[in-house]
């Protein structure tokens, strides 16, 4: 009974009934605060943005070119929710201030409600279909297929995506209200409105273009060059003179970077190439100039043409001027084809210009490295020109990637047009090559964006998985130019354009690597095909922008016109070849 009155507790009882009742009546409001700041929060969301926003996530769960993971497919959905959401808050206030009159009341809010379940349903249909979408692709690429959606690890990771851009989105709205709210003092509020929109804009392109990407290239930049600085312990210095980076060389074993050393070392030798053909062989012959070789483009350029020399790449019978990709890289299975169909006949010569990966380079200077590929054929071609028309080798072009771009950039067809090179072979142009684009622009009606036809194809022809896309026995032209190029290959078939109109490479027929349910969707497929080109060398061989030396084997063939070869040695090539290959990818994993 006495603690039913407070007259008769204890002294301090009612002390510590009123903090715990404080205590109580604190945490509520701190609980209420929170739940307040939450609904806050959500009544500050445009309701068209959200609803635009779930339709882009929605349609950036259907499939593009290459597989994706569950990180990836979760930053691709955070950036495409965040990117419908701003489109309509953007479509909403130019609604308002156009003044343009809007359903009110209980008709509103009907629509509204209507619009939701619409929304929420194609979110649930899209989200139920995405191991389907993925398989679709995965079985096109012979890869194991997804057991499961799993839809709450990539919701995770696209909530925290978008988090993170509605906060930079809230940064910059604050940025912008603190100066149009000072300027409009002296100014009228549209003009401080349009004033303060600039400045933002502005200051945040500063920020990421001037600033962050800076800082992101040069510590790419470092630790990229750091990496192509590392001695691999499985190689050494070549031991035979005419090598180079031997004893005897122009150039050091050091200065040619992790790239040319690899380049250098994995050529096949005489005895390779006479055990599984059985005739007469040469040993080939590469040169590789590092970037620590030479201060300039120009320097290196004679280096290569001296170290050329030296080792007699002129007194073979093709010779082929390489550019390298962004970090140095020579695909092996591209020379390695061509020096057995040539029987080690074969020179090549090629000169690092960067240590950045091909698809950092496109996305922030795609022009980078075009004045050393022109460096190294001028002096090439200044010298191959000098030499007798009956003793000199036949001079061929290659380049993958960004490679194909500044190889093809490197040469004018009105310079050589009196003494002109054989030919070239240019696998994954990218596509900003202004040569690929005019060619694909130009192509024969109702040919295929992604298997072309240009003329009658004695001067260009495309090839892909399947083959050359004109007769085998179409008659060639003087110079013979290939693409070899996948349909599912993004790094050459991403546009800008895409942003607002559907690709050409997307109307049917489709390419034989391209998943079937592939739709376009505008702004969602340019996000798509961006990441897509990110992952592009994350597929098997003969897909994307990994290409098989089976298909090199085919596209050689075509360019350098090599003769003598059956049907069935040329398919055992291409085995060897894809045994080599695999033996080769697992050394360097």
């Amino acid at each position: 009974m006495m603690w039913r009155n407070s007259r008769t507790r204890p002294h301090g009882a009612n002390d510590d009934l009123a903090g715990r009742r404080t205590t109580l009546g604190q945490y509520g409001a701190l609980s209420n605060m929170r739940w307040d700041w939450l609904v806050r929060l959500w009544h500050s969301l445009s309701t068209v943005g959200l609803l635009l926003g779930s339709l882009f996530f929605a349609a950036s769960l259907t499939p593009t070119l290459v597989p994706r993971t569950f990180l990836t497919q979760g930053v691709l959905s955070g950036f495409s929710f965040a990117a419908g959401y701003g489109i309509g808050v953007l479509g909403n206030w130019l609604w308002t201030y156009l003044e343009v009159p809007r359903p009110q009341g209980r008709i509103l809010r009907n629509v509204t409600l209507a619009a939701a379940i619409v929304c929420a349903i194609i979110v649930i249909a899209f989200f139920w279909r995405w191991t389907q979408w993925q398989n679709s692709i995965r079985q096109i690429m012979e890869l194991e297929p997804l057991a499961g959606a799993q839809p709450l690890g990539f919701a995770l990771i696209a909530l925290v995506t978008l988090t993170i851009l509605i906060a930079l989105a809230r940064l910059f709205q604050l940025v912008f209200h603190f100066v149009s709210t000072r300027l409009h003092r002296f100014l009228p509020k549209r003009v401080s409105n349009v004033l303060g929109a600039i400045v933002g804009i502005a200051l945040f392109w500063s920020v990421i273009n001037g600033i962050l990407v800076r800082a992101l290239l040069h510590l790419a930049d470092s630790s990229f060059r750091e990496y192509d600085a590392l001695i691999e312990p499985e190689t050494s210095p070549p031991t035979a003179p005419l090598k180079t980076g031997s004893s005897a060389s122009l150039i050091r074993w050091d200065d040619l970077g992790r790239a040319g050393r690899e380049f250098i070392s994995s050529e096949p030798s005489s005895a390779d190439l006479h055990a599984f053909s059985g005739k007469d062989t040469r040993e080939p012959v590469r040169v590789y100039v590092g970037l620590r070789s030479g201060e300039t483009p120009q320097a290196r350029a004679n280096l290569a043409l001296e170290e050329l020399k030296r080792v007699g790449g002129f007194d073979r019978s093709v010779l082929i001027v390489v550019t390298p990709t962004g970090t140095g890289w020579i695909d092996p299975g591209a020379l390695d084809s061509v020096e057995y169909l040539q029987d080690g006949d074969v020179a090549s010569v090629a000169i690092q210009y960067s240590y950045l990966p091909s698809w950092l380079t496109l996305l922030v200077d795609p022009g980078y490295g075009a004045d050393t590929a022109q460096a190294l054929f001028s002096e090439i071609y200044r010298y191959w020109t000098s030499l007798p028309r009956d003793h000199r080798p036949r001079l061929y072009l290659h380049g993958l990637s960004l490679g194909a771009l500044n190889s093809a950039q490197s040469v004018q067809l009105f310079e050589i047009i009196g003494d002109p090179i054989d030919g070239a072979l240019w696998s994954g142009p990218p596509y900003s090559s202004e040569v690929w684009r005019s060619f694909m622009n130009d192509r024969n009606p109702g040919t295929p964006a992604w298997l072309p036809q240009f003329r009658d194809g004695s001067f260009v022809r495309f090839m892909n998985q399947d083959g050359v896309a004109v007769a085998p026995d179409s008659h060639w032209g003087p110079m013979r130019i290939v693409y070899l190029q996948y349909a599912s290959d993004p790094v050459t078939f991403f546009d800008y354009q895409d942003l607002y109109r559907e690709p050409d490479w997307m109307i049917p027929p489709r390419g034989p690597d391209v998943s079937p349910d592939l739709r376009w969707y505008p702004v969602v497929t340019l996000f798509q095909l961006t990441l897509d080109m990110l992952m592009a060398t994350t597929t098997p061989p003969g897909y994307g922008h990994v290409f098989a030396p089976a298909h090199y084997v085919d596209a050689w063939i075509e360019v350098t016109d090599v003769k003598g070869w059956s049907a069935d040695d040329i398919a055992r090539l291409k085995r060897h070849l894809a045994k080599d290959n695999d033996h080769r990818g697992d050394a360097l994993q």
